[in-house]
């Protein structure tokens, strides 16, 4: 035993005792330039992910650079601005999809940064076919219609119970129906004020509150899958790429409607997790103008329906208009609303008269104002003598509809869906205005109950949008059409209507 280990003590030393053998090629920094980089580099396109499909201006892109043990691949956006496209080994695949309108012909760009810190960055040319429409999660997230959309934390996303106005906290894993989830459903505690977040900075990674716990925090999502994160100021927070996954919005009565991956949305904590960043989250409801993400403890996606704790984000957006009205597929119904009002005489009313008051115009939406108003399908027959001839053509009628046309076409519909009248219909927004988001202009005698009262019949043809939501809308014309008299309270007619 001794004898071994005196012999193995002796080998161990004459190695150690001997210059190290040294391969020049394997141990010297790289250090070349930048037409160096891209040298012996092999790309080819694909039309698919597997690269099974060649296609010459294929979206999805294989490299393979053999100068680079680790490479930065990206692209400069309009603002300037580097977009990252891969990034790791020198091998792999990448998918490059300009936005609409993009010409074809893109520059890529290669950055090597070797052991001494020294950057190299070559580029190389590829046509790539440009995105002639937008994917439907992209249209929710960041308008078909404007390429970019802004969100807000929705404190009106919960409005009964004790944690009305939450917009972030923990729930149960509940399971059932996401959209549920949506107006509060499991809801354990949450944040309603920029405040209270404040108070959970134990949350965060840093014990920093950077701006994003503040109800006046914003996210941009992009259509070329970007998405930042803005204090209430607008200086930016936190940046990132974004995709959708698993998006499927046929079944209401789903847990979720597909999984956002990314690390930038607003105050972007697990809950009781010492500040972790999921960048994987459920969207368990999303309109054109709402979104609720959740996100299990410790990532168990698996553990549905155990009610163990989750973290709950609600957030709104006002910005897409178009989409709000048209939605994102080829057209979205809007029938008389019920349950605009819920409060005071005029309760359920849905066409009526109103003074021309002024102020918020989301208070119109809640009844304000309202002098008189139509409740039912049978007192709609008693206020012929507002219509044209004389006649209830079927829009008279609760169930009646009108049908908004992502192409611009508008239909008057009876409860049958026959159609009464059809036309066109355009919104013009409206900026910095507490009254309005918008301008309708339509054909005259589109919209359900299209007079004005007290008008023998007259049938507008713009109406002030009062307020927009994926949910409800409700418009206002003023007596003659005298919209420089806001705020005289001189009459006007209202309109309340719910997507149908």
């Amino acid at each position: 035993m001794k004898k071994s280990i005196l012999l193995f003590a002796i080998a161990l030393g004459m190695l150690t005792s001997c210059d190290p053998i040294k391969d020049s090629k394997d141990f010297s920094i790289d250090d070349f330039s930048e037409s160096e980089l891209l040298s012996g580099a092999q790309f080819s396109q694909y039309a698919d992910a597997d690269c099974t499909t060649p296609k010459a201006d294929g979206n999805w892109i294989k490299y393979n650079l053999p100068k680079a043990s680790s490479v930065f691949i990206y692209y400069l956006k309009a603002d300037g601005s580097e977009f990252k496209l891969a990034s790791g080994s020198g091998g792999g695949v990448f998918n490059f999809v300009p936005a609409r309108g993009s010409d074809p012909q893109q520059t890529v760009y290669f950055r090597y940064i070797n052991a001494n810190g020294k950057e190299v960055v070559a580029s190389k040319e590829f046509t790539v076919e440009v995105a002639g429409e937008l994917e439907m999660p992209v249209r929710y997230l960041a308008s078909n219609d404007y390429g970019e959309k802004t969100w807000y934390w929705d404190t009106n996303a919960v409005t009964s119970g004790d944690w009305a106005g939450a917009v972030w906290g923990n729930m149960g894993y509940c399971g059932g129906a996401g959209a549920d989830v949506g107006t509060g459903n499991g809801a354990w505690w949450g944040v309603k004020t920029s405040e209270e977040f404040n108070g959970q900075l134990n949350h965060t990674e840093d014990g920093t509150n950077h701006g994003d716990g503040d109800l006046g925090a914003y996210m941009v999502f992009n259509e070329d899958g970007t998405v930042k994160c803005y204090d209430k100021d607008g200086n930016v927070i936190r940046q990132d790429s974004y995709e959708v996954a698993e998006f499927n919005m046929s079944d209401p009565n789903a847990w979720r409607v597909g999984v956002l991956k990314t690390k930038a949305i607003l105050w972007p904590y697990e809950i009781n997790s010492g500040g972790r960043i999921p960048g994987e989250y459920e969207i368990v409801y999303l309109s054109s103008s709402q979104m609720t993400l959740v996100y299990p403890d410790n990532g168990d996606f698996g553990g549905l329906g155990n009610w163990g704790e989750a973290t709950f984000w609600h957030f709104c957006s006002k910005s897409d208009l178009i989409g709000m009205a048209a939605g994102y597929e080829d057209s979205k119904s809007w029938t008389w609303d019920t349950n605009a009002v819920t409060e005071g005489d005029w309760a359920g009313a849905v066409w009526g008269n109103m003074g021309y008051c002024g102020g918020a115009g989301a208070d119109v939406a809640k009844g304000n104002g309202a002098w008189w108003g139509v409740k039912t399908s049978d007192e709609f027959n008693g206020q012929l003598n507002h219509t044209e001839d004389g006649t209830n053509h079927g829009d008279g009628d609760l169930n009646a509809f009108m049908t908004l046309g992502t192409d611009g076409t508008i239909k008057r519909c009876d409860a049958n869906g026959s159609v009464i009248k059809s036309g066109t219909w355009e919104l013009v927004p409206v900026t910095g205005n507490d009254w309005k988001v918008a301008d309708l202009n339509t054909t005259a005698g589109t919209i359900l109950w299209p007079y004005e009262i007290n008008s023998g019949g007259n049938m507008p043809t713009t109406f002030e949008v009062v307020y927009l939501s994926g949910k409800q809308m409700t418009l206002v014309y003023p007596d003659k059409g005298d919209f420089g008299g806001l705020g005289n309270w001189g009459e006007a007619t209202f309109w309340h209507f719910k997507a149908k």
